[in-house]
């Protein structure tokens, strides 16, 4: 028994993964399957209606620090992830990939912002979690909560990014992976903080944006790898 399954995982499932194994690493991988794992514990207790009471535990807690210069701050970095600045950083980056002449880069960029859309769209809709209500909010937000599309939207799109960024200038890939880390982390406090999401929210939009990233770029990555053997 043991023999056939090693000769079926030799002959059929090995080589094929081979080339994800390769391109994205065994922690990436590994990684991939834990926020797997975690999402479907998440929308688990979602459907449910199960009630998380740290969401709202650590809300209360965060609101206490509010102050009107927090309030200015942290209304400043949402909005670097609201529909206008996406489009626009979207538009601008789509724009000087295509006039750099990186044609592939540009495509699936395009693929990734259209799917991040979709996929935040169809779960809002799917989950249709309420948003909190637990204090007057400085902002108002009128879709559904689960997942947050700023955490999601922000991942995809400056994840991208600094990932293009990384690779064509890689000495400063730590300094832009940091940068970004830092930004995407804040625009998902600043939606808790001002009230809008609740932290299951902001975690499932992080994983989510992060698993639909990861399969962007292993597209691009095995693309780049066809062609250069392709050319070889």
């Amino acid at each position: 028994m043991l023999r056939q399954i090693s000769n079926f995982w030799l002959l059929h499932i090995h080589p094929r993964l081979a080339p994800l194994i390769a391109t994205i690493g065994i922690v990436g991988l590994a990684s991939c399957l834990l926020i797997l794992f975690v999402l479907a514990e998440i929308a688990e207790e979602v459907l449910e209606r199960d009630a998380f009471r740290f969401d709202t535990t650590f809300l209360l807690w965060l609101h206490q620090f509010a102050n009107p210069s927090l309030d200015n701050v942290m209304l400043f970095i949402t909005n670097l992830g609201n529909p206008t600045t996406v489009v626009l950083v979207a538009g601008i980056t789509f724009l000087l990939l295509w006039w750099r002449r990186y044609q592939e880069e540009a495509k699936v960029f395009v693929l990734a912002c259209l799917g991040a859309l979709i996929l935040n769209t169809g779960l809002k809709l799917f989950f249709s979690k309420p948003r909190p209500e637990l204090w007057h909010r400085l902002i108002s937000e009128k879709s559904f909560s689960f997942p947050s599309g700023h955490a999601l939207g922000s991942m995809v799109l400056y994840g991208f990014i600094a990932h293009e960024l990384a690779t064509h200038y890689p000495r400063f890939a730590k300094f832009i992976y940091s940068l970004t880390v830092i930004l995407i982390a804040a625009i998902g406090i600043s939606r808790l903080y001002l009230g809008v999401h609740w932290p299951t929210d902001i975690i499932a939009g992080y994983g989510v944006g992060f698993l639909w990233l990861m399969i962007c770029i292993t597209m691009l990555k095995l693309q780049r790898l066809r062609q250069r053997n392709l050319v070889d």
